[in-house]
C-alpha cells in the first residue's frame, strides 16, 4: 500500500484529506509542523509528501529544500491558500512535482497523487528522464538559429548567457549544451538564484564546513562542488546579491572555491551557464549587477525569442505537450479542432512554453471527446481578440469594444496593460510594478486574478 505523508497545520483539513486518501487505499500519516514532518519523513519513509506552504515553523519552500536534501527523488506536492504565481514557479524549480491551491479539488488531487506515485514506481533515480524530454525542436527560423548556436558553443568551454522571458525554455537550452559537450558524462547542477536569500546564497553555491554557523552540523557541498567536472546552471543570475557576485567572479577567474567557515581554497572544474529574463545592461547601469562579472559570464550569448514571435512553433509544441498529457492523464485525445488551433495561433502566450504546456494539460483533463475545442481552453485564451489590444492612450479603454459590459471591458484592458508592461520590461516584476504605479503585492494579486503566467 503506497504511503503518503501529509504536512498541514490545519487539523480539520488534515483530518478530511487523510480520511479521503485512506478511502482510496493509501496509508497516510499526518504532521502539523515542518519539523515533525521532517522527522516522519525519515521514520515513515513515504512514497509521496503533500505539504502546506504556510507552516508555523517554516515555509513550504524551505521545507521542500530540506526534503530534497534527505530524499532527492521523493515527489512533493505543495498546497496553499495563496495562489502566488511566483511561489509556484519557485516551488517547481526547487523540485516540487506540482502546486495545488486551496480549497483543493478532490478529483484533481487524486489524479496528481496517482500520477506522482506511478511516475515514482516506473522511474528509478538513476533513470530519471532528462528535462529535455519535455521539449521538441521548433521549426521556425528563430528555433533553427538557437539550435545552430547550441551545437556551435556546446563543444567549447565558453561561459554562456541565455536571455529570454520566463517560460521560454532557458534551462532546456542549458541542458542541451551540457548534453552535447565533452562534460556530458559529468553532473549538471541547476540553481534558481531568485530563491537564494542574502544569507543562504554563499553556502548554497560554495558549501560550508562544520561549525561555520548555527545548524552547520557537518561539512556540506555547495553547487559548485556538486557540479565539479560538469556544468552549473545559474538561473535568474541577475537576482544574486551583490556581495555574492564578487565571490562568484573570483571563483570564475581563479577556478577555486572557499567554503563558508573555511580558511583554505579548493580547486574546481566547472563550466557555468547563466540565464536571465532581466536586462543586465540596465542592471549594470543601476549598480545592481557587476559589469566585470557580466563580461566574464558573457563569452557567448543566446537570445531565446518569446513564443509569440515563433508562431510557426506554437502548434508543434502544442501537439508535443498533448502527447505528454495523454500519457500522464491516461487519455487519448487525438488533436485540436480548427477553432482551437486558430485561437492558439492568435493568443500572445505571455507565459511562453510553460503557459502553453499548462493550458494543454488542463484542456486534456477537461476534454470529454476526442479533440480539444475552445470550450476547454481558459477564458483568457479562448476569448482573446487581437483587434481588442489597441487602446486609446488617453483613456486606456479599447477603441471599438464589441461588448457593452463595462466591467468586462475594464478588466480586459487592465489585463492587456499588465501583459504589455511585463513584455516591455522583460518580465521583471519589480520594474513592471513601478511602471504600473502599484506595489509588487498588488501586481502578484492581479497576475493571479487574470491568470497571467510570468
Amino acid at each position: 500500500m503506497p504511503k503518503i505523508l501529509l504536512i498541514d497545520d490545519d487539523p480539520a483539513f488534515s483530518l478530511m484529506l487523510k480520511a479521503f486518501l485512506q478511502r482510496q487505499q493509501y496509508e497516510v500519516e499526518a504532521a502539523f509542523t515542518a519539523n515533525d514532518g521532517l522527522r516522519l519523513a525519515k521514520s515513515f519513509d513515504p512514497d509521496l509528501i503533500l505539504t502546506d506552504f504556510r507552516l508555523p515553523d517554516k515555509d513550504g519552500l524551505e521545507l521542500l529544500m530540506q526534503i530534497k536534501t534527505i530524499s532527492p527523488h521523493l515527489p512533493v506536492i505543495l498546497m496553499t491558500t495563496y495562489a502566488d504565481i511566483q511561489t509556484a514557479v519557485r516551488a517547481i524549480k526547487l523540485g516540487a512535482l506540482e502546486y495545488l491551491t486551496k480549497p483543493i479539488n478532490p478529483d484533481e488531487t487524486l489524479l496528481l497523487v496517482r500520477s506522482a506515485l506511478k511516475k515514482k514506481e516506473e522511474e528509478q533515480p538513476e533513470q530519471q528522464v532528462s528535462a529535455n524530454a519535455e521539449y521538441v525542436h521548433g521549426l521556425s527560423e528563430e528555433s533553427a538559429q538557437i539550435e545552430e548556436f547550441i551545437h556551435l558553443v556546446a563543444p567549447t568551454n565558453l561561459s554562456v548567457i541565455i536571455e529570454g522571458e520566463s517560460g521560454t525554455g532557458k534551462e532546456y537550452v542549458a541542458r542541451t549544451i551540457h548534453e552535447n559537450s565533452k562534460r556530458s558524462s559529468k553532473p549538471f547542477a541547476a540553481i534558481d538564484c531568485g530563491t537564494l536569500s542574502r544569507e543562504l546564497a554563499g553556502s548554497e553555491l560554495f558549501g560550508y564546513v562544520k561549525g561555520a554557523f548555527t545548524g552547520a552540523v557537518m561539512d556540506t557541498k555547495g553547487q559548485f562542488e556538486a557540479a565539479d567536472g560538469g556544468t552549473l546552471f545559474l538561473d535568474e543570475v541577475g537576482n544574486l546579491p551583490y556581495e555574492v557576485q564578487v565571490k562568484l567572479l573570483r571563483t570564475l577567474q581563479e577556478r577555486k572555491i572557499r567554503k563558508i567557515g573555511s580558511t583554505t581554497d579548493q580547486d574546481i572544474n566547472v563550466r557555468v551557464i547563466a540565464a536571465t529574463n532581466e536586462d543586465l545592461a540596465q542592471a549594470i547601469s543601476n549598480g545592481q549587477f557587476r559589469e566585470d562579472l557580466y563580461h566574464r559570464l558573457n563569452e557567448f550569448k543566446i537570445n531565446i525569442p518569446p513564443l509569440r514571435d515563433r508562431n510557426g512553433d506554437v502548434l508543434l509544441f502544442a501537439r508535443h505537450f498533448l502527447n505528454h498529457a495523454n500519457k500522464e492523464l491516461e487519455k487519448n485525445i487525438t488533436g485540436f479542432d480548427a477553432a482551437a488551433e486558430e485561437v492558439m495561433l492568435n493568443y500572445r502566450w505571455p507565459g511562453n512554453l510553460r503557459e502553453l504546456k499548462n493550458v494543454i494539460k488542463r484542456a486534456v483533463l477537461l476534454t470529454k471527446g476526442n479533440v480539444i475545442t475552445t470550450q476547454v481552453l481558459p477564458p483568457e485564451v479562448a476569448n482573446y481578440k487581437p483587434e481588442a489590444v489597441s487602446s486609446d492612450v488617453r483613456t486606456g479603454f479599447a477603441e471599438n469594444p464589441s461588448e457593452t459590459d463595462l466591467k468586462s471591458i475594464t478588466e480586459r484592458n487592465e489585463r492587456e496593460l499588465i501583459v504589455k508592461t511585463l513584455e516591455k520590461v522583460r518580465y521583471n516584476k519589480s520594474k513592471a510594478a513601478r511602471l504600473l504605479n502599484i506595489d509588487r503585492k498588488t501586481l502578484y494579486n492581479k497576475l493571479k486574478i487574470y491568470n497571467i503566467e510570468a
